[in-house]
């Protein structure tokens, strides 16, 4: 799964590229402190994707980046200093809204040096390459290279060394600069750092090299994709547990993790993270260095891009490392206020919401079913904007007629996602018949908007009614909302044994006999037409 090399042609050629011309207009406009009329550096690297994987025209380029930077929301992640994101590094078209997240986190921040990080996909070689020229250049103009930065790390360790022909067309460094260059004051430099997909331990030995070398005003960006390849709803499922593992900056778990994505044969899945050297340095500079926050900030993946393939995606994550608030606990990383329901107080759907999500599943059924037409809407609620997973249930004469939802959130907003599964459950529900029009007038709409899941050690923590349980081992996996409890009147042992025989085809005991198997629970808001 972490071979780069492989996956680098389908990255070019699939999810990432944004067909344009050849590069022109390189360096004509400044950037990175640099005036375009007085280059100040003579070794320098060219753009190798400008009109490729983001605009080569400078003004299209610096409206580009602007345009996804205006839509993005600075999150209150309680960070009082980001010392390093995670971003992804496809073509802007696909990956922009995402970047875009973790790179408003750093907006206006004074910076020295930028460390940017990832696999190479077009080399294979040995150690880790850092690129040797006096700079870079995009669109934007030109971003020096810290040479004694780069000094002081190869003399750190012997794997570390300069490298130029493995960076001349390798573009996940690359994609990064404009961004940079657009929310960062002039003045910062770059260290380019590649790692050969060789293996071993060269992401603890750069760790290691960058606590002891960075500055106070130096961030690390590590340029990553999330799954490669997969379907819309497994990327969703694999990448937001790769998220999770992330959180905990434990890289032994991300060790773990990737073998069992690969034990699941996950139909199209190649890797998780395709930058995941990159990515395990900075978890591991986490714990050294002394970070105590960790925020993650967005997730999508190339099928909610308006030109999107949702059979075969590629997911991308936003995700900022640092220093917590002074006001906050390191204990409350990330953490929601819930009541004793355990639902988050402060993302209750108001009755209007809830009213217009019931409208949007309602109306998109009715179209569907009639015309085969998916309805567009027009939501301006900032809360029906959120990105939450949801279910859509419809019954018919008090009795189950269809029920499909989406778990994971994802880039989508819950009006979408709420419209989307509407369509799925009239008619991709395998248990039953597409819905025909002339049972419109009989259904029934119920509604659930899901916290996001989280991993549990023991089932006798399940409180029925107030919890949905996921079951899982390795491929195999089945889901219960919480009110499923109440519709049938299980017992604890009963609603587990079900869950595990008729939703993930496992012995029905195995929630207690089988220490391989996974439980997560989640809470749900439930409300319908008549609730």
């Amino acid at each position: 799964m972490r071979d780069a090399l492989k996956i680098s042609l389908f990255i070019f050629i699939s999810l990432s590229l944004t067909a344009c011309a050849a590069d022109k207009n390189i360096g004509t406009a400044t950037g990175g402190g640099q005036e375009a009329s007085k280059p100040m550096y003579k070794n320098i690297r060219p753009s190798a994707v400008a009109g490729q994987f983001y605009e080569a025209d400078a003004d299209r380029l610096k409206h580009q980046v602007q345009y996804y930077l205006d839509k993005t929301e600075k999150q209150d992640i309680k960070m009082e200093a980001v010392r390093a994101i995670m971003a992804p590094h496809a073509g802007y078209d696909f990956s922009a809204p995402v970047a875009a997240a973790g790179y408003k986190q750093i907006e206006g921040k004074k910076t020295g040096t930028v460390v940017i990080l990832c696999n190479s996909h077009t080399a294979y070689f040995d150690g880790l390459a850092i690129d040797g020229h006096d700079a870079w250049q995009t669109p934007l103009g030109q971003v020096g290279v810290d040479r004694k930065l780069a000094d002081k790390l190869i003399a750190a360790d012997k794997s570390i060394h300069y490298n130029n022909e493995v960076h001349a067309g390798e573009h996940a460094l690359e994609v990064q600069l404009p961004f940079l260059q657009t929310v960062l004051p002039d003045g910062f430099m770059i260290v380019p750092i590649l790692f050969g997909n060789t293996g071993g331990d060269g992401y603890a030995r750069l760790a290691r090299a960058l606590e002891n070398n960075l500055g106070p005003d130096d961030l690390v960006v590590a340029s990553s994709d999330m799954s490669h390849y997969p379907k819309y709803e497994d990327a969703n499922t694999i990448d937001q547990e790769t998220l999770g593992v992330i959180k905990t900056a434990d890289v032994e778990k991300m060790d773990d993790y990737t073998e069992e994505v690969e034990e699941r044969d996950v139909p199209g899945e190649q890797t998780i993270l395709c930058g995941i050297d990159g990515v395990k340095t900075v978890m591991e500079l986490y714990g050294l260095a002394g970070w105590d926050r960790i925020g993650i900030l967005k997730y999508a993946n190339s099928g909610d891009a308006e030109m999107g393939d949702r059979e075969r995606v590629v997911g991308y994550g936003a995700v900022a490392f640092g220093l917590a608030s002074s006001s906050e606990s390191k204990e409350t990383n990330m953490e929601t206020a819930e009541d004793n329901s355990g639902v988050d107080l402060s993302n209750i759907l108001t009755k209007q919401e809830q009213e217009e999500l019931i409208g949007i599943a309602k109306q998109t059924v009715e179209s569907y079913v009639k015309s085969g037409q998916v309805p567009d809407f027009e939501i301006k609620d900032e809360r029906l904007q959120s990105k939450e997973g949801a279910f859509v249930t419809l019954h018919e004469n008090g009795q189950l007629r269809g029920c499909i939802g989406q778990i994971i959130p994802s880039g989508a907003p819950l009006w979408r996602v709420v419209r989307d599964m509407a369509v799925a459950a009239c008619s991709e529900d395998n248990r039953f018949n597409p819905v025909t029009p002339d049972e419109l007038d009989k259904l029934d709409y119920e509604v659930s908007v899901l916290s996001a899941p989280r991993a549990i050690d023991n089932w006798h923590k399940i409180e029925l009614g107030k919890h949905g349980v996921i079951v899982r081992k390795g491929a195999r996996a089945g889901v219960f909302l919480p009110q499923v409890a109440d519709e049938t009147g299980w017992d604890i042992d009963e609603f587990l044994s079900e869950l595990c025989a008729q939703k993930a085809g496992l012995p029905p005991s195995c929630y207690k006999d089988d220490k391989s198997v996974e439980l997560q629970v989640f809470t749900a808001q439930v409300f319908g037409e008549n609730t």
